[in-house]
């Protein structure tokens, strides 16, 4: 008995231990929106998912899986089940994270020191970007003729950092300092006077001439790799990307589907999401307009089947912090390795309510994973994420979830070991379920 019960804990150990590098994978391979949508896609494609384009017609089966892009950067796959279906099961996470935008004339030098002219998407702790080992990523605009194409760029190796002052030179620095983004952050990217060695840089990467460089979204990111050390991983951008590599990991493995499973993951919700690639544009709406027309459903049949559908609005929520317990809400304040977070706000900055909640403790209590609540203190406001951004465009029945970490919106953040298995195990179920809307608010899930 003591030996089967070693077997089993050692089992679910390795299992964890394999789950939490294709995570640290995923998020190395994804150090931007840009690289998070192609590498999301790529997955789709090896398992079977035909791409479309939003621009030309689509010609949709049962019993297919499909994806689609938007600027390069967002993503929305969906499956569909082997006959008529009433409704769309759709999980929601997001692609971007905050960091560094490089500016268009990006070279700085003063004849010494070549730095590069950055300002900040998102908001990130600055602090926590000095003295990491900072490489460059995104998309470059190439010339081609009379048209234009998006090539990714990734130096992988560490190019850059941003140093702090020496305590000698600034005495005070460990009582609070104030990072000026114009000053402080810029990065130094080379020593020397060599003339725009950052544009020949991304040329050699982008595989064109620099005088066929149109235009580039390039970005800093933390080059540093993810660790799993016993009851915690640490990684960089595990806010979003660890829900939406639990997303595409639970998507891409559901098999049996009641309803039409729907996997977006979408850019720019750290700075509000209202472009037209992100949660606050009509693309969730377009998709599924696009789905009910492909399959000959009139717009009363979409109605009907929006009604009937339910969203899992994924980002991570914040722990417990064990050095300020006090910045949590006393019965609200979420364990690393406890489960799945629901997320809960009274002016909607969340958009779970109590049917949504008690939805998805049901699946929860189905898949045999843990799930437990998290709600702001009362006079410290939180942020908003992707769930009721969504519902503006798309109204329906929507629970915002996560799981716990430390230091969100930290160059490197922390989280359970446990938390990424436990939520692609409630996203497996959840995708193969219906939720039946019998009156309003009455649902059965089936």
């Amino acid at each position: 008995s003591t030996i089967g019960g070693c077997f089993f804990q050692l089992s679910v150990f390795n299992g964890l231990v394999h789950m939490n590098s294709k995570l640290f994978k995923y998020i190395e391979a994804s150090p931007t929106a840009f690289h998070a949508c192609a590498h999301s896609a790529a997955i789709l494609t090896q398992k079977g998912f035909q791409p479309l384009e939003e621009s030309e017609e689509w010609a949709l089966e049962f019993g297919k899986g499909y994806f689609v892009t938007r600027n390069s950067s967002s993503l929305i796959a969906f499956k569909l089940p082997e006959n008529k279906f009433d409704g769309f099961m759709i999980s929601a996470a997001h692609s971007d994270s905050p960091c560094f935008k490089i500016k268009e004339n990006a070279a700085l030098s003063d004849g010494r020191y070549q730095r590069l002219s950055v300002e900040k998407y998102g908001g990130m702790i600055c602090s926590s970007w000095l003295d990491r080992p900072l490489s460059v990523a995104g998309r470059v605009i190439v010339k081609n003729g009379d048209k234009i194409e998006t090539r990714l760029v990734d130096f992988a190796e560490p190019v850059a950092t941003i140093p702090s002052v020496a305590i000698h030179m600034n005495r005070n620095v460990n009582d609070g300092v104030a990072l000026n983004a114009a000053v402080d952050m810029l990065p130094l990217f080379s020593i020397g006077e060599e003339e725009d060695l950052f544009g020949k840089r991304v040329a050699a990467f982008a595989g064109a001439d620099q005088e066929d460089i149109l235009s580039f979204d390039l970005y800093l990111y933390n080059a540093e790799k993810g660790v799993d050390f016993g009851e915690f991983v640490s990684a960089p951008r595990l806010d979003d990307l660890q829900c939406a590599f639990a997303s595409i990991e639970a998507f891409t493995d559901s098999v049996t589907l009641k309803n039409a499973a729907v996997c977006c993951i979408f850019d720019n919700e750290e700075v509000g999401s209202a472009t037209k690639q992100g949660a606050d544009s009509t693309f969730l709406y377009d998709v599924l307009s696009r789905i009910n027309h492909a399959l000959s459903g009139d717009e009363a049949e979409l109605r009907i089947r929006i009604a009937s559908s339910f969203m899992a609005s994924l980002d991570n929520a914040h722990a417990l912090h064990p050095n300020h317990p006090e910045f949590s809400d006393k019965n609200h304040a979420p364990a690393l390795n406890g489960g799945i977070v629901i997320k809960h706000n009274a002016n909607q900055k969340y958009t779970t309510d109590a049917v949504s909640a008690s939805l998805w403790k049901m699946i929860c209590e189905e898949a045999g994973v843990p799930c437990q609540s998290y709600a702001n203190r009362a006079d410290i406001p939180g942020g908003s994420t992707l769930g009721n951004i969504a519902n503006s465009h798309v109204s329906l029945n929507t629970v915002d979830i996560g799981i716990a970490q430390l230091a969100m919106h930290s160059a490197y953040e922390t989280a359970g070991s446990k938390d990424t298995e436990y939520l692609i195990k409630a996203l497996k179920l959840f995708y193969g379920k219906a939720i039946k809307t019998e009156a309003d608010g009455v649902y059965r899930i089936i």
